[in-house]
């Protein structure tokens, strides 16, 4: 199936620019601080597909001094119009050149692998993680699980796409995100845990740990499946030595 990236909408990067950390997204963003202190030494942080900027602001706030990179224009205008003195630039596909190698402690990726399509893509955007990241730097990619794309959610809706149960790894996907205004569905692209060590493995990245974060019954949401089924993967990764 052909591939359109949602998020260079304009329209949507405007409706997405006024989203924080509502219901299935506090789960996403919940435990950060504290996985990211116990892995992470150093504060110079990359945010990987920062959209408008949410993720930046984050990192920037739990004592990181971040920059926020994305291939969309509306994202990244949306991105400097909320936060003005942040550092926000527009890059290529699957390009980092303007960065150095071994400069990072920490790149953060948000949601960005749900809309890399194809195995060659992901394993390109990887390497050049892996080029900027320091030794002992590491690389948190959050992802959506394959169950988002088939159960009902605080945040989310799929019951309009029962075709999703049969996709299979690298299928579009769609999703309707109901926290926002704009209620158009979103193409994700399907990918399986498997298929991600296989890139991560692909692209000299060595995986630490994983998490996938549960809601509880005495948080303030009238959570739907989310006490029982994990929306979202945490993948830690290091770069390996030998790449």
């Amino acid at each position: 199936m052909d591939f359109l990236n949602s998020y260079q909408d304009v329209l949507r990067a405007k409706a997405y620019a006024k989203l924080e950390f509502p219901g299935t997204y506090y789960l996403a963003y919940r435990d950060l601080p504290e996985i990211i202190k116990k892995h992470i030494n150093g504060q110079r942080a990359l945010d990987f597909g920062c959209g408008t900027g949410r993720s930046t602001r984050f990192l920037q706030k739990i004592g990181f001094n971040t920059i926020g990179v994305d291939i969309a224009k509306s994202m990244i205008k949306q991105a400097k119009e909320t936060d003005p003195s942040g550092n926000y630039y527009l890059i290529e596909e699957g390009v980092l050149d303007q960065f150095r190698d071994n400069t990072y402690d920490l790149v953060l990726s948000a949601f960005t692998f749900d809309n890399i399509p194809t195995r060659e893509k992901k394993v390109r955007n990887f390497l050049e993680i892996r080029r900027i990241l320091k030794m002992d730097g590491i690389f948190v990619n959050l992802v959506s699980s394959p169950e988002i794309y088939t159960h009902e959610w605080v945040s989310f809706s799929t019951k309009d796409f029962p075709e999703n149960k049969n996709a299979k790894n690298g299928d579009v996907v769609r999703i309707i995100i109901t926290a926002i205004a704009d209620k158009r569905p979103v193409e994700d692209v399907l990918w399986m845990d498997e298929d991600y060590q296989d890139v991560f493995e692909k692209s000299g990245l060595k995986l630490i740990t994983t998490y996938k974060p549960l809601a509880k019954e005495t948080e303030q949401y009238d959570w739907i499946n989310e006490i029982k089924i994990a929306p979202w993967v945490i993948y830690l990764l290091r770069k390996t030595i030998n790449k």
